[in-house]
């Protein structure tokens, strides 16, 4: 239903897409030339297709490889984030649209050309009001969602993702819920194969997975079963900047997940504005941070460009209720999801939270690590939310994205609490002041000691890719760009493109948004 092929795309990850994939398996297991062993493997959309199929066990898929995927339609994609809305939904819907707009080649479909094409364009439709319809975890979302019976998935899986892209919380949720074999890899990488992907180091991917595939579809042992089931890059504290080309770390790998070596370790939110590690006194701190709270994260899913990492967050930090810890006396090393327990009261019905782990170094930098958001009548359930009673105390928690990072000794760690954080996710109703009671609200880190295993480790081959075709660009593309500017005697105000935002205004109406939800 794109590209040259024949159909109409109506909407991702489609049942019709996955029996058309399954069809597809049981034809190429036929062939004379193929003996009967097909695995599956893609990126993105290609690695959510190759879980969804293999939830359907088509006899011959043997094995898989899932890049930059995930196994949770609702929670981890492009759409919806601890029930808030992402503006990534606008942005990737409206991409999708204009790109299924486009006319197939003629040299390939042939005279058909121009009926595909008028085709397509009277089914086509802005996708992201189809997402807006279903602001809640239904069926929509978990159909496709293979976290909803990982038992279904039969075959081995090999899951990829990187530190900088927006889908990394898959990989652990993977090899902690699948019941056959698994392995799972996390670069520092973004949105890209790790043979050629930002930030570096990249790694011999094709190598490695010729060695999974030689080993599910061949049967030759290539050692590659007998390695450690999971292994991440841990990264360095790193200075932040709008493109990492390269995170400094080292290779580390726990042989289960989860993994029984790693601790938690509670740091409690003390006021007025400190991290402890015992219980502090009861008092309560107030916050209400400004729409422009969040300018500084970056976007929600990287692809190796320029203006896409965070930046230094003190600018955010100024609009937010900050806790620091006192200077590190030792290096510590964290690895997997981070968790924040907060007891807290809000002065409307709806409200968010958005909750960022910042790495402070001695000069006062703030580098983002970790964050996550969460839309608080949605503490309970991503199904059946409910309103927040005003002013009354609520005990809610809220996982931040998974990550290893290494805290040097001397360095802070800086939890930061906002009601905003714009442009990620989308804005509550009202302006919110929310109250969190500190001395019992505390974060909860994974920490990790370091193991001799990590030393043991066999280096990644050097990457390697195919040669490339030879393209001329006619034009210098335009240079990406994002900024705004601020009206000291009025208000803030966007200085580019401010009729994307009436179109975006516009989209909404009508709908149940998160005005509401």
């Amino acid at each position: 239903g794109s590209g040259d092929s024949d159909g109409v795309l109506m909407d991702e990850y489609l049942q019709q897409e996955q029996a058309d994939a399954v069809e597809v398996i049981a034809w190429l297991a036929a062939q004379r030339w193929c003996d009967g062993a097909v695995g599956m493997t893609g990126i993105s959309w290609g690695g959510f297709n190759s879980l969804q199929v293999a939830a359907h066990a088509p006899p011959a898929l043997k094995a898989i490889i899932t890049l930059c995927s995930t196994d949770d339609r609702y929670a981890d994609d492009a759409h919806y984030m601890g029930g808030c809305l992402l503006n990534e939904n606008q942005i990737w819907g409206t991409v999708l649209f204009g790109l299924n707009a486009l006319p197939p080649d003629p040299e390939i479909v042939g005279t058909r050309w121009r009926e595909m094409w008028l085709e397509r364009l009277r089914n086509n439709r802005p996708y992201p009001a189809v997402w807006l319809s279903h602001q809640r975890r239904d069926a929509y979302w978990k159909q496709g969602s293979v976290c909803e019976d990982f038992s279904r998935i039969r075959c081995p899986v090999y899951a990829i993702g990187g530190w900088a892209d927006g889908y990394s919380n898959a990989v652990g949720r993977l090899l902690a819920g699948l019941p056959g074999p698994r392995k799972g890899l996390v670069g520092p990488w973004a949105h890209a194969f790790p043979h050629n992907a930002l930030p570096g180091p990249s790694i011999g991917y094709l190598q490695e997975a010729l060695r999974w595939w030689d080993h599910w579809l061949k049967g030759i042992d290539t050692g590659i079963m007998s390695e450690p089931m999971l292994r991440v890059w841990m990264q360095d504290s790193a200075a932040p900047k709008s493109l990492h080309t390269h995170r400094s770390g080292r290779w580390i790998a726990e042989t289960a997940w989860p993994s029984p070596r790693i601790q938690t370790r509670s740091w409690y939110l003390q006021a007025p504005t400190s991290l402890g590690e015992t219980p502090g006194q009861t008092a309560c701190l107030d916050i209400q941070s400004p729409q422009t709270t969040g300018s500084t994260g970056g976007d929600w899913c990287g692809f190796g460009a320029e203006g896409e990492a965070p930046m230094d967050q003190r600018a955010d930090d100024g609009r937010s209720l900050i806790f620091d810890c006192a200077p590190l006396t030792h290096d510590m090393e964290i690895l997997g999801t981070a968790r924040v327990i907060l007891r807290l009261s809000s002065s409307a019905p709806q409200a968010l939270l958005a909750v960022r782990l910042n790495d402070v170094a001695p000069d006062g930098t703030s580098a983002l690590v970790t964050y996550g958001v969460l839309n608080l009548s949605h503490r309970d359930s991503h199904e059946d939310p409910r309103p927040l009673a005003p002013d009354e105390f609520v005990d809610i928690a809220i996982n931040l994205n998974d990550i290893a990072h290494r805290f040097p000794a001397g360095n802070q760690l800086r939890l930061a609490l906002s009601t905003n954080y714009w442009p990620l996710v989308w804005p509550a109703p009202t302006p919110v002041t929310l109250s969190i009671e500190c001395g019992v609200s505390r974060l909860e880190l994974p920490l990790r000691l370091a193991h001799d295993l990590d030393n043991a480790l066999p280096p990644f081959k050097s990457a390697e890719a195919g040669p490339t075709a030879s393209v001329q660009t006619a034009l210098r593309p335009h240079k990406f760009l994002r900024s705004y500017q601020r009206d000291l005697t009025t208000r803030f105000k966007t200085a580019e493109e401010p009729e994307i935002i009436i179109v975006v205004d516009k989209l909404l109406t009508g709908f149940d948004s998160p005005r509401n939800a």
